[in-house]
């Protein structure tokens, strides 16, 4: 006899049930951290069963691995995808790669509690911060220098394209870092999705200045672009303006002549 088909009551209650575990494993991980956070824990902050996790997502490891990417929503590989295409101008692609890299500050105390849970993997190492820098860091960050690259003409990525694509990327970093000081400083510029929104707008005018100013660099001729030095009299200098000494006896001289 075929099993009952399942209906989109009980789907809706699995999708639920899915992501209450995933926001109670956050919170709990975030606050706890891995070692000290149990799956039964879990388990009843979300008002489920402990084979809920099991099903849902393999194990506890799985669980915790959901929970660095998930809340956030969105995805690193399809923001690429959207970003890095050679017929977009380099307004265009930093347009949607700071919408994109901005967008989960609007879901509030989730943002906070992923960025305490990202600490928590750096001060007590599981190994999930490596699968973190692989996908959602470092290839993002190599789209961006492509596309910097191709803005530039450059054969090939150099140093300085590097330091650019860190430079921009670390624009909107900082806001997920400084959070809460903006919160308390002055809470009225991330206090709506569409305050986020002109955060977005900004941040890429200031990305495309730090462009600009990169691609003056690299046009300038050498003497246009002199190495910062402290200035040295030279040898030449000193030497052309009389001592007081010299001054003297030159004096004396002439009036010696004359009498």
């Amino acid at each position: 006899m075929p099993a009952p088909p399942i209906t989109r009551a009980a789907r809706i209650d699995g999708i639920e049930a899915r992501s209450r575990l995933l926001h109670s494993a956050l919170a709990l991980f975030a606050a706890k951290g891995y070692a000290k956070t149990s799956t039964r824990q879990i388990a009843q902050a979300a008002g489920a069963n402990i084979a809920a996790i099991s099903y849902y997502f393999g194990d506890k490891a799985g669980l915790y691995a959901a929970t660095f990417t998930e809340p956030m929503g969105g995805s690193a590989t399809d923001l690429i995808a959207r970003f890095d295409v050679p017929g977009l101008t380099v307004a265009q692609s930093l347009r949607i790669f700071m919408a994109g890299y901005l967008e989960p500050l609007k879901h509030g105390d989730i943002v906070r509690q992923c960025m305490r849970l990202h600490l928590r993997e750096l001060l007590e190492p599981t190994g999930q911060w490596a699968t973190e820098l692989e996908r959602d860091v470092k290839a993002p960050h190599e789209a961006l220098v492509r596309v910097l690259s191709r803005h530039l003409q450059l054969p090939e990525p150099d140093d300085d394209v590097q330091r650019l694509a860190f430079a921009i990327t670390g624009l909107a970093t900082q806001l997920f870092v400084m959070r809460d000081v903006v919160d308390v400083m002055q809470p009225q510029l991330l206090g709506t999705p569409q305050q986020i929104d002109t955060w977005a707008d900004r941040l890429v005018r200031y990305a495309l200045a730090l462009v600009a100013s990169e691609s003056r660099r690299r046009s300038a001729s050498p003497t246009e672009n002199p190495r910062v030095e402290t200035a040295q009299p030279t040898k030449r200098a000193r030497s052309s303006t009389p001592s007081r000494s010299t001054s003297s006896t030159r004096g004396t001289s002439k009036k010696k002549q004359a009498s």
